[in-house]
């Protein structure tokens, strides 16, 4: 294990390649269905990879305090104190767009590469945009795919600053731009077409610019953001806990039969779009309620069914698909779009596990609409595949109050989540590793 410093901030960075996944897995149970204690989730790593951008467009300035310790910042952190040309991001989505702009408009020449599946993550959203700016970006293999080569950028060439965006992919392209957008010559114009998605994401994006320093100009009825040209100022920035972390917790109160749990470091006013969990759990059985310390949890009574849609919270999809499919709740989701390119294709690795237990996720409307379906819904020692996705393994582990099941490769977790088998242990998980 090696410790990388990045300001005045000492994290620690595992050495785990994203492609080569143990043949390991976990036995999980919990022999009581009463769950009380504390227990203090990472802190989000969408903050922190934004403000690790920032903190590098200062020169490395910034005090940045909580910084997660998810592999993905980890990895963010790393790639940014590096000198070398190959970047490899391994599996993080984030780091792979936000480094790509960052590189780009900084002149920072690289090749940037990840893991096989990132190689098949789609980038040309980004890429089309930047090379409207006049960045020289290439594809080293598969068009509209990483690897990428980032050239020098010669900003007396620039002559455009407004370009458009599909709203509807990702945001991570969005804020990848928007990030380096006060650095451009002319600062940057940027309008989005179409449904916008993820909106929380791009407005947690802005805010942590505005802390920084940064003036944008919203319209949200012509989907238009312009960011004149100017300097992020350099400040200190203390980072929330993960509300995607959360979302597991909230997974446990539901279903447990009595639960008191209280988990650390969240605010009211939180920048985080998955926040929005808080209103959504009482339809599924849970009661949140903000301490002076974070949040506790509490059961409730849960709906029969419910629709919402995940247009902006996206990650809580896999959670909440769980969480219904256990307690015997019709859920319509919508706004599923972005999970068929997320770590792995989400909807089907949700359908296929979900009907190892008896339950079902529909299609309604392609890529965009499902319903979850609970049918006879039985844990019976089941075992859980996690495609190399963090989130399956997290959203499938609370079913262990329901019986025993076993969880393969309980390694994934490191990307988002590294104590998170520790946490459950906390609060009277028992698992065991076995060997497959």
């Amino acid at each position: 294990m090696n410790k990388w410093k990045t300001g005045c901030i000492t994290i620690n960075v595992y050495n785990f390649m994203a492609d080569t996944l143990t043949n390991n897995a976990f036995k999980l149970s919990r022999h009581s269905g009463k769950v009380t204690g504390s227990v203090r989730p990472p802190a989000s790593k969408s903050e922190s990879n934004r403000a690790l951008i920032i903190h590098a467009l200062t020169g490395m300035k910034c005090d940045l305090q909580n910084l997660s310790n998810a592999r993905d910042t980890q990895t963010m952190i790393r790639l940014l104190n590096s000198s070398d040309y190959v970047l490899d991001v391994l599996d993080a989505g984030t780091t792979m767009r936000f480094l790509t702009a960052f590189c780009a408009v900084s002149g920072r020449k690289a090749e940037l590469t990840g893991t096989s599946r990132m190689r098949e993550r789609p980038i040309k959203l980004l890429v089309d945009a930047l090379k409207e700016l006049g960045c020289a970006v290439q594809y080293k293999e598969k068009e509209g795919f990483p690897p990428l080569l980032v050239d020098a950028f010669d900003r007396n060439t620039v002559t455009n600053n407004r370009i458009r965006m599909k709203g509807d992919v990702s945001s991570q392209y969005i804020t990848a731009m928007l990030l380096v957008a006060p650095t451009l010559p002319q600062g940057l114009q940027l309008e989005l077409e179409g449904k916008v998605g993820s909106k929380p994401y791009i407005e947690m994006t802005l805010s942590l610019m505005k802390h920084f320093g940064v003036k944008a100009t919203t319209d949200w009825e012509k989907q238009c953001i312009t960011i004149p040209h100017q300097s992020y100022s350099i400040s200190r920035y203390e980072v929330e806990s993960d509300w995607s972390a959360a979302s597991y917790w909230f997974s446990i109160a539901a279903l447990s039969e009595h639960a008191s749990i209280e988990i650390l470091g969240y605010k009211s006013d939180s920048l985080q779009g998955d926040r929005t969990i808080t209103e959504m759990a009482p339809l599924f059985g849970v009661k949140p309620t903000f301490t002076d310390k974070g949040l506790l949890l509490e059961k409730c009574a849960a709906s029969t069914s419910f629709h919402w849609d995940f247009t902006p919270c996206p990650d809580l999809a896999q959670t909440i698909a769980v969480i219904c499919a256990a307690k015997g709740i019709e859920c319509t989701m919508s706004g599923l779009e972005s999970l068929r390119i997320k770590e792995t294709d989400r909807i089907a690795a949700l359908q296929i596990e979900l009907k190892k237990f008896g339950a079902d996720m529909v299609e309604l409307e392609k890529d965009t609409t499902y319903r979850v379906v609970p049918g006879s819904f039985n844990v019976n020692n089941q075992f859980v595949h996690t495609y190399k996705d963090h989130r399956m393994a997290m959203a499938f582990a609370p079913l262990a109050l329901l019986g025993e099941l076993r969880i393969e490769a309980p390694e994934v977790v490191e990307k988002s989540y590294p104590h998170y088998w520790e946490d459950l242990k906390k609060v009277g998980f028992e698992w065991n590793e076995i060997s497959l």
